[in-house]
C-alpha cells in the first residue's frame, strides 16, 4: 500500500515512520511512505503557500494552486494504475468527518491514499473540488494535519496482514467491533504492592481455565453501543 503526504513540514515525519510497527511495515514492503514539500510547486522566490483570507480575518489561508500541483503531479504518477478507485485523497480538517476504526477497515481496501495536511486558518475551500473525502479526527483543533496524517496512516498499517506480530491481536482489540472497548489486560507480578496497597491479578486469569478467563474477558469488555 502506497501512502503520499502533502505537508509542509516534511522533517516533521522522520522518526514517527521509522520506528516500531510502521518502520518494520516499510523495511517488509507492506507498505510504501513518500513525503511531498509542498513548497515544491509554488511559483514565487519565498515559496509562498499561503494569503489573507478573503472578505478579511485573522490568520492565513492555505492556497489552491501548489496544492492542486501537488495532487495533479502524484495522481500523474499513479496513473499506471488499472483501478483507479483504488486512490483517495484526503484533505485533513478540524471540519471534517469523523474518523473510526470501521473506516480504517475500509482504507486497508485501496492501493494508494493521499493526504492533504492542512495549516494556519485552513485551506482555500476550492481545494475540496480535487478532493474524496474531508477528514477529522476527533472534536477538537490541531495546529496542522501532519498528526492526524500519521494517525491515520498508522491506524491502517497495523491491520495490513503481515504488520502485527500476531495477526490474532487486532480481532481482540478496542473497537474491533463498533461501540466494543477491550477488557482490561494485566501482566506478572501477581501481586504489585505500591507502599501500603497490594494490587493483585484477578485469579480467574490465573486459574488456566479458559472457559471461565474467555466468560471473564466478556463480562468485563466496555460496550458502548
Amino acid at each position: 500500500m502506497n501512502f503520499h503526504i502533502i505537508t509542509i513540514f516534511p522533517e516533521m515525519f522522520d522518526a514517527y515512520f521509522k520506528e516500531s510497527i510502521i518502520g518494520r511495515a516499510q523495511k517488509n514492503k507492506i507498505i510504501k511512505i513518500k513525503i511531498h514539500n509542498l513548497r515544491k510547486w509554488t511559483n514565487d522566490k519565498h515559496k509562498t503557500v499561503d494569503d489573507t483570507p478573503c472578505g478579511g480575518g485573522p490568520g492565513m489561508v492555505m492556497k489552491v494552486e501548489p496544492i492542486y500541483k501537488a495532487i495533479k503531479f502524484i495522481k500523474k504518477k499513479l496513473s499506471t494504475k488499472k483501478d483507479k478507485s483504488k486512490t483517495k485523497i484526503i484533505l485533513l480538517s478540524a471540519k471534517g468527518n469523523k474518523y473510526t476504526q470501521q473506516k480504517a477497515k475500509k482504507y486497508t481496501e485501496l492501493d494508494n491514499i493521499i493526504f492533504i495536511c492542512g495549516r494556519y486558518e485552513g485551506v482555500d475551500e476550492r481545494v475540496l473540488e480535487f478532493v474524496d473525502e474531508e477528514i477529522s479526527i476527533g472534536d477538537y483543533v490541531l495546529t496542522g494535519g501532519e498528526l492526524p496524517a500519521m494517525t491515520i496512516l498508522d491506524s491502517i498499517t497495523r491491520l495490513l496482514p503481515g504488520s502485527l506480530g500476531n495477526k490474532e491481536s487486532i480481532k481482540q482489540e478496542s473497537h474491533c467491533q463498533k461501540g466494543v472497548l477491550e477488557y482490561p489486560q494485566y501482566t506478572k507480578p501477581k501481586i504489585f504492592q505500591a507502599g501500603q496497597k497490594k494490587l493483585s491479578v484477578p485469579d480467574v486469569l490465573l486459574s488456566g481455565n479458559h472457559a471461565e478467563i474467555e466468560k471473564w474477558r466478556r463480562k468485563n469488555e466496555i460496550n458502548n453501543r
